[in-house]
């Protein structure tokens, strides 16, 4: 396979190589300042937005002045957040106070939210300095971070690929180090897409573990806040600051199975299942040999892997589209009227399927999702977890379109571009993302690892087992 490269030259900070986890104890113990880690990252950020255009509002003075006053809590000795001093990232498609939020439409162009969700306090209250907003599709509609108003953000391995989407400003920054860790949303993989497409981990976690208040409704049940970080510590810290109850959601869990700290990298025993393709997918052959990569990783360090028939049909992918349409039309519908020539063509032709749905084939969804559950739910009858890749293929070019991954083979095999959304129609399950080598052209590839309803801890022990073996390097 081609070896792999960055597209933009290393950071010429140590601190920004540092993981997000590292960088609290070195503040802590006062090895490092905050103020020079936030500058090094607001420098890093000044050298490849102009590559890879992950950022559309950065905030370099209030930044700083936040890292000002978080050396002086260090200083004084008062007590410090698990994340105090340490940069992030917030995707654009969620509200900041006082900050404007574009959603990656002009139709939002001017909006100054009013308030902070739950995450952006929790991560306030924890210490960490907002640094920048990621980019982020119309809407966060596609697997590709493009924009009407942003235009296109590039791939920090190869810059003529996209970094996935729709968290994909979130995964070019992270795997360009200019954050240790930024936040994305996932309604049908758009974390675990950038992760896979740019090198580094990222998280759905099961339904409500992180309260999610940034929709109209608090009852949609395939929306996840999750992390993007180049460790499985860091995305376990993460999940630690944002996780836990609030009125704000009423489906927020209560009391989350907690996550040990440290993640131990322990996988003897485990029975995980194996697809390959859920049944369904045209899978690239890269892709099938660093899965089965994985799981002979798995094998090595204790687990008992076997491939699965899932019993699914390319339907889950299709029900999932369904359910996707009618929620952009009920979010979104409402800009047609002004600024239907303005916006992305292919969003628009999202909200106009949405639009044309009745409500009882809509509500019959249930009945699919239902039946999907239980053919997941009868391999979790024999198995701890299940593996499978992430995306079919390496990232596509920059203008590839979501569009163009929708055709069935001569085999029947459906030639998707990634494999996410399905497990957004079971969201009490977790997934995880987790790098999985590189294909022949020297693209990063993933394997997401997946658990039973609610067991997010599993999930991080198997991606710990497979960091551990090191079948990729940043």
């Amino acid at each position: 396979m081609t070896e792999p490269k960055q597209a933009c030259a290393a950071p010429k900070s140590e601190l920004c190589t540092k993981t997000a986890t590292e960088l609290a104890g070195l503040i802590k113990a006062r090895q490092v300042s905050p103020v020079d880690v936030v500058q090094a990252s607001l420098d890093r950020i000044e050298e490849v937005q102009p590559v890879l255009n992950c950022f559309c509002f950065t905030f370099p003075e209030e930044a700083l002045d936040l890292a000002r006053q978080a050396e002086d809590q260090v200083m004084k000795g008062g007590e410090l957040g698990p994340l105090h001093g340490v940069p992030i990232a917030i995707k654009d498609f969620t509200p900041t106070k006082g900050k404007t939020t574009t959603r990656g439409s002009v139709c939002f162009k001017d909006w100054v939210p009013d308030f902070d969700p739950v995450i952006v306090q929790r991560f306030q209250r924890a210490g960490a300095i907002m640094v920048a907003k990621t980019t982020t599709p119309e809407f966060a509609f596609s697997s590709f971070t493009r924009s009407p108003l942003w235009g296109h953000t590039l791939n920090p391995w190869d810059a003529t690929r996209t970094p996935g989407g729709s968290s994909g400003g979130s995964g070019a920054a992270v795997g360009s180090f200019c954050v240790p860790i930024a936040e994305g949303t996932d309604m049908g993989g758009s974390v675990r897409i950038p992760a896979a497409f740019c090198g580094i981990y990222g998280h759905k976690p099961s339904l409500g573990r992180i309260p999610m208040d940034i929709l109209n409704t608090v009852f949609d049940s395939i929306s996840h806040f999750g992390p993007l970080a180049r460790t499985v510590e860091d995305a376990a810290l993460f999940l630690r600051v944002a996780e836990g109850p609030s009125d704000a959601d009423i489906q927020s869990q209560i009391s989350p199975l907690p996550l040990p700290d440290p993640i131990a990298a322990d996988v003897k025993g485990l029975r995980i299942a194996l697809s390959a393709d859920l049944g369904f997918c045209r899978i690239h052959d890269d892709v099938r040999a660093n899965l089965h990569a994985v799981a002979d990783a798995l094998r090595a360090a204790g687990a008992h892997v076997e491939e699965v028939d899932l019993g699914w049909t390319l339907d889950v992918m299709s029900e999932w589209n369904k359910l996707w349409e009618v929620l952009l039309a009920a979010a979104f519908a409402d800009c047609l009227e002004k600024h239907r020539g303005e916006m992305d063509p292919d969003v628009v032709a999202l909200i106009d399927a949405g639009l044309k749905q009745d409500a009882v084939s809509y509500k019959r969804i249930e009945d699919f999702r239902t039946w999907q559950w239980s053919k997941l739910a009868r391999v979790f009858e024999s198995h701890d977890a299940l593996i499978c890749p992430t995306m079919t293929r390496g990232a596509p070019d920059k203008d590839d379109r979501d569009a163009n991954y929708d055709m069935v083979d001569e085999n029947g095999k459906l030639c998707a571009l990634d494999m996410t959304s399905p497990f957004n129609n079971v969201p009490q399950c977790p997934v995880m993302s987790v790098p999985s080598g590189f294909d022949r052209e020297g693209l990063p590839t993933g394997v997401q690892v997946v658990a039973h309803r609610f067991d997010d801890p599993t999930a991080f022990r198997i991606a710990a087992a497979v960091e551990a073996a090191g079948l990729i390097r940043q």
